[in-house]
């Protein structure tokens, strides 16, 4: 039997139906602007706060006000309000700087420095073909003087600053070796980083260590490789030890000629979405792989220990590493400075992440304190030995 619907009932159920529709748009609607309301009177509480702040510093604060170093400090407050080790504001200086280590070079005259005990500041390590090599500059230097200026009255911060300057200026260093203080002037010019060194051991055995992943290291990576292969490597060491990451493209290229094909990695973002970021091809180099690892192997790093892992067979000798699986993303901004912030997770495409974790060795191996010998790297050659 058919069943018939009038005019009159058709009508009353499509202006109920309106009606249960308007009513539940007008709820979430409303919900939505409320939520709203609650952030923008959130966000207005915020910065009516950091008005008073700013307001209370400028009538009240006995010194000099830089502006400039006012906003910068604001903002890196802002970013480092998170809580998030990874992420932070760069000035436009900080900002230059950063992407000149990221091509692969730095402006300066070569140092990595370190706070004294003494309060001044002494030289760990000293890149080649620099201004500092050339001048006989050495490690454990120690650096008291920047322009005439004691390092102890201007604090370790600023003094640190005053050594960095533009390509083409000068600065002057008094440096104190075995109690003997001498002045050394020097102009500050660009300085090729080279990220990767290598040598053959016990004959047959290459090791490459990687200082970072930066635009410039897959071409060092490559040739490198490419000469312990010619010289008869059977097996590799890679020394990732005290590597603090960097690039994930550089990554990419430098893992290809040791993968199978695939994808090897993968991010996961915010918003739930999950991107490829390495993928292998089918070229492959067959040897034994010895991974050395410690807890300064930290970000691009660890993939790249975990990626050669997961795919390759390789083994990990050393000790647990940071444990930094995120990704960080750079966006410049209209002042020249530029955040840094933490914006996916990642992991290889066969594990689970390891931030916050860490990755654990196959063979674990402290080295002494006291800086003798090198445990680690020992215990990895006899690894290379029997896995040939």
């Amino acid at each position: 039997m058919n069943k018939k619907i009038t005019l009159g009932l058709a009508l009353s159920l499509v202006m109920i139906a309106s009606a249960v529709t308007f009513i539940l748009t007008s709820f979430f609607t409303l919900q939505s602007f409320n939520e709203k309301v609650v952030d923008v009177n959130e966000k207005s509480k915020k910065y009516n706060s950091l008005n008073e702040v700013d307001a209370y510093i400028r009538e009240h604060y006995y010194g000099e006000i830089n502006d400039s170093g006012l906003n910068d400090g604001t903002l890196k407050g802002l970013v480092n309000g998170l809580g998030d080790p990874y992420s932070k504001y760069l000035t436009a200086d900080e900002y230059e700087a950063e992407q000149s280590i990221e091509e692969g070079s730095q402006t300066g005259i070569g140092l990595t420095l370190a706070e004294d005990v003494s309060g001044y500041i002494r030289i760990t390590d000293i890149l080649a073909d620099s201004p500092a090599i050339e001048a006989g500059l050495l490690n454990d230097d120690i650096i008291i003087k920047i322009d005439g200026k004691d390092v102890n009255s201007i604090g370790f911060s600023d003094a640190m600053n005053e050594i960095q300057g533009t390509e083409g200026s000068s600065v002057t260093l008094t440096i104190r070796r075995n109690g003997i203080d001498t002045d050394y002037t020097f102009r500050r010019r660009s300085i090729d980083i080279q990220s990767v060194t290598s040598k053959m051991t016990n004959g047959y055995i290459g090791y490459i260590q990687i200082a970072g992943f930066r635009k410039n290291t897959p071409d060092q990576f490559l040739d490198q490789l490419g000469s312990l292969t010619a010289n008869g490597a059977k097996s590799l060491i890679i020394d990732l030890r005290g590597n603090e990451g960097g690039l994930i493209s550089a990554l990419e290229e430098c893992a290809d000629p040791l993968l199978p094909e695939g994808i090897i990695a993968t991010a996961d973002y915010k918003d739930g979405h999950t991107e490829t970021i390495v993928y292998s091809d089918d070229n492959k180099l067959d040897l034994p792989l010895i991974v050395l690892v410690d807890k300064d192997t930290v970000s691009t790093a660890e993939l790249f220990a975990a990626a050669l892992r997961d795919f390759s067979h390789a083994q990990i000798v050393g000790i647990k590493t940071r444990g930094n699986g995120t990704i960080q993303e750079t966006e410049k901004m209209d002042d020249g400075g530029a955040i840094v912030l933490t914006v996916a997770k990642c992991r290889t495409a066969v594990s689970e992440s390891y931030n916050g974790v860490g990755i654990v060795p196959d063979v674990i191996v402290e080295n002494p304190a006291g800086g003798e010998g090198d445990p680690q790297f020992d215990a990895a050659v006899e690894l290379a030995m029997t896995s040939r």
